[in-house]
């Protein structure tokens, strides 16, 4: 059997995205997608909460939530789809949980994730020479 899964990754490694997004359940994103519509092709942005994430290899997927005219809409995207053009994130959440399926039945203050304060990596600045450095 392991001989079968070796040879399904290695077909799988044809169609798995380089990219790699940083976001986690609780996250705010935008999900850039192409949309079809007859002969012409436009991008569609999907904004809205991350409530979970799942699966691995080219069966990636993660659900983003949102609230359309008072109605909850959820999508369900592939990670290594063709029809994403990129994915942004918009606002960093802190959650416990890593899937967050409590917010469909909650609205307005009670659906809130607190933002977080997730310090990104400083990059190293260039150190003077110390002929030019003031004295």
């Amino acid at each position: 059997m392991k001989g079968l899964q070796a040879i399904l990754h290695q077909v799988e490694a044809k169609y798995l995205k380089t990219e790699k997004y940083d976001f986690r359940s609780g996250d705010s994103v935008k999900v850039h997608l192409k949309v079809r519509e007859g002969e012409k092709e436009r991008v569609q942005i999907f904004e809205g909460t991350v409530i979970g994430r799942g699966k691995d290899g080219t069966r990636e997927t993660f659900r983003v939530r949102r609230i359309a005219s008072g109605v909850g809409v959820e999508r369900v995207f592939l990670f290594n789809s063709p029809n994403i053009v990129k994915i942004q994130t918009s606002r960093r959440g802190t959650t416990h949980k890593s899937r967050l399926y409590y917010l469909k039945g909650k609205s307005g203050k009670d659906a809130r994730i607190v933002e977080a304060r997730r310090e990104e990596p400083k990059q190293a600045e260039p150190k003077a020479d110390a002929a030019i450095a003031p004295k």
